[in-house]
Formats: C-alpha cells, sequence, structure tokens
C-alpha cells in the first residue's frame, strides 16, 4: 500500500502483493495489456494469448484498473480550419 506523507522524509511504503492490469488492445487472440506491481503508474507492456492472460489474471490476483482516456490529436497544419 502506497503511503504518501506531506512530511518528504517519512518513508513511503508499497503493497507488493497488489498487481494491476490495464488492457490496451484486445484482438480476441492476443490480449495487450500494462501490468504493475506496487504502484499502478509504473507498469511494463505485455502481450500473452487470451488464454494465458486469463490464466495471468487469476493467478495474480489482478485488480483491473480502467483505460486510459484517448488523448485528442492535434490537427495537422494541412488542413483548414
Amino acid at each position: 500500500m502506497l503511503n504518501v506523507h506531506s512530511n518528504p522524509d517519512a518513508p513511503l511504503t508499497v503493497d507488493v502483493m497488489r498487481r494491476y492490469v490495464r488492457v490496451t488492445h484486445d484482438d480476441g487472440v492476443f490480449v495487450e495489456f500494462d501490468f504493475a506491481i506496487g504502484w499502478p503508474e509504473l507498469y511494463v507492456e505485455l502481450v500473452l494469448p487470451r488464454p494465458a492472460f486469463e490464466d495471468f489474471c487469476v493467478r495474480n490476483q489482478v485488480v483491473h484498473m480502467d483505460p486510459i482516456p484517448e488523448q485528442p490529436t492535434n490537427q495537422s497544419d494541412d488542413e483548414e480550419i
């Protein structure tokens, strides 16, 4: 469990038993996802076949995170307004 204090000298603690998953793409065959341990904002990107992903989630007792909202794209300089 992350413990954030207003005192910068206070120690930070993290629950390394808490595992997080955020699916970023699922084509029905492979699942692309972010996987984090302890800190959901610090993750690695992984790809597994769907059955292996489902087993991975069960074995790690993951917490599923919401998808990251789509970022608006900037209009190209070539487009007319």
